[in-house]
């Protein structure tokens, strides 16, 4: 029984190991469908002011992500793209394309970046797509907040000379633009009611996403914790089945 004594313990070890790990992953997805709920319930709320520049220091409450906002003011000249493949489209148009972006001007001097739809990737220059200017004069503009997303190893440079970018940042946008003063790091998503008469850009498409994998780590976890007892019944039954094993010890 003593060869036993080791392996039992490394073994008790690692199964409390792997079973802590699925139940911090059942507890994790718990959390992450908690979010969804929460954000699918923003989205049908009410629009309120978007934060101002006292909401965006280190030291302020964190802003929400997928907010439905509102903001007063008038869009300046130029525009920014950002890449993507619009795979489940509200509207006529999807597929490869990008986000229109243009600086907005708010009542009370800063600039947000206003996410202003979609477009094709044929659409994207704006003279092959007239009547998608941006409304003159002051608007009251509501749509969704999306926070600024940092770029990683795998994310391309943005193409400064075409306006591209492959990460949604709001500042870099704004000053590639030419838009001075404070900026959100944010971008606000345009309802789908500022659409414009030509269709395009195709406003109210945003993208809803959020990965959540954690049913499949959780099973991937008690699976391996199951493998482990069946090793370890395999391996006890085989010592314990040896003819030494029965010996009376001295």
């Amino acid at each position: 029984m003593r060869r036993l004594l080791l392996p039992t313990l490394l073994g008790l070890a690692a199964l409390a190991i792997l079973l802590n790990l699925g139940l911090w992953q059942l507890n994790r997805l718990a959390w992450k469908e908690g979010l969804i709920r929460q954000v699918e319930q923003n989205l049908t709320l009410d629009p309120v002011a978007a934060p101002g520049p006292n909401r965006w220091s280190a030291g302020a409450a964190p802003i929400g992500d997928y907010l439905r906002v509102r903001v007063t003011g008038a869009f300046l000249p130029g525009e920014a793209y950002y890449y993507n493949a619009l795979t489940s489209p509200k509207g006529h148009y999807g597929g490869p394309g990008y986000f229109v972006h243009a600086p907005f001007r708010t009542d009370d001097g800063w600039i947000v970046m206003v996410n202003r739809g979609f477009v094709p990737d044929r659409f994207v220059a704006p003279d092959s797509r007239p009547g998608s200017a941006v409304p003159a004069g002051p608007v009251t503009l509501t749509g969704i907040l999306r926070l600024g997303e940092a770029p990683n190893m795998t994310t391309p440079a943005p193409d400064l000379a075409r306006r591209i970018w492959f990460a949604r940042d709001p500042a870099a946008m704004a000053s590639a633009l030419g838009a001075t003063g404070p900026t959100a790091p944010f971008v606000i998503d345009a309802d789908a009611a500022f659409t414009p008469a030509s269709g395009l850009p195709q406003a109210g498409e945003t993208v809803v996403r959020f990965k959540n994998d954690h049913l499949g780590y959780a099973l991937t976890w008690f699976g391996l914790a199951a493998t482990l007892v069946g090793v370890y019944i395999a391996y006890a039954w085989s010592v314990l089945r040896r003819p030494d094993a029965k010996k009376p010890e001295a």
